[in-house]
């Protein structure tokens, strides 16, 4: 499938973007949409006109992450660390409007954005315990650096699914949403206030508050697996 059929671009003026997640029918992470969303952000990144990025799903739920039938060997480990680096990494601000269920490795979609909002009927989970499955070095690393050890508990090492009153009290999500027309105008509302920011102050100060993270990351994989030439901050942004 191209790139341009699951990874739909929508221009709303002043900087921002809507990058909308197309891989039907739930998002499902494979390792060919990954590569190509890691691509879309280096993309997003390299463009003087993006100021901010605003992640949307047109489907029922968000993303309802890997596969659990596929076998552990099978998991896309490195296509997963590249594409939630290169978001988490990404010195422009994004936003992310989850709908449905965002689970397993798909909530990192969410965790690795810069502000969460969510639909009133939204739920969160990490089920990989239940499945047999870990999470490759890069996730484990924004999931402690994003989630309090309580909450952690509770997703990682129980499989819990939390709702969106549960959610926004461990702070995975900051606004709720009663219907998807309020969803995606509150996320947008919260994409021009980061769209009217300096680009090159907001990614210093990002890239202060999540550089050690970052780097321990990229120790943590190998060279084919990091991407190394993803440069951020303030030398991206100027």
């Amino acid at each position: 499938m191209d790139r341009n059929e699951w990874l739909n671009r929508r221009e709303h003026g002043d900087g921002v973007i809507e990058l909308q997640l197309g891989h039907a029918p739930e998002n499902r992470l494979t390792d060919p949409f990954l590569t190509d969303f890691t691509q879309e952000i280096y993309d997003l990144v390299q463009d003087p006109a993006v100021r901010a990025v605003l992640l949307t799903s047109p489907f029922r739920d968000f993303s309802t992450g890997v596969d659990p039938e596929l076998a552990a060997a099978d998991l896309p480990a490195g296509a997963l660390n590249a594409a939630f680096l290169a978001l988490y990494a990404c010195p422009k601000p994004v936003v992310c409007a989850c709908v449905g269920l965002s689970s397993g490795a798909g909530l990192f979609f969410a965790l690795a954005s810069d502000l969460r909002v969510a639909h009133a009927r939204a739920a969160f989970e990490m089920t990989e315990v239940l499945t047999g499955h870990g999470y490759p070095a890069g996730l484990m690393e924004i999931a402690r650096a994003t989630l309090d050890s309580n909450t952690q508990r509770r997703l990682m090492l129980t499989g819990q699914r939390l709702g969106p009153i549960a959610a926004r009290n461990a702070q995975i999500i900051e606004v709720l949403a009663d219907d998807l027309d309020d969803l995606h105008g509150y996320a947008l509302k919260e994409a021009r206030k980061f769209a009217r920011l300096d680009p090159k102050v907001f990614a210093e100060i990002k890239n202060e508050l999540r550089g050690e993270t970052i780097a321990r990351i990229e120790s943590r994989l190998d060279d084919d697996m990091s991407p190394a030439s993803f440069e951020r901050g303030s030398q991206m942004a100027s």
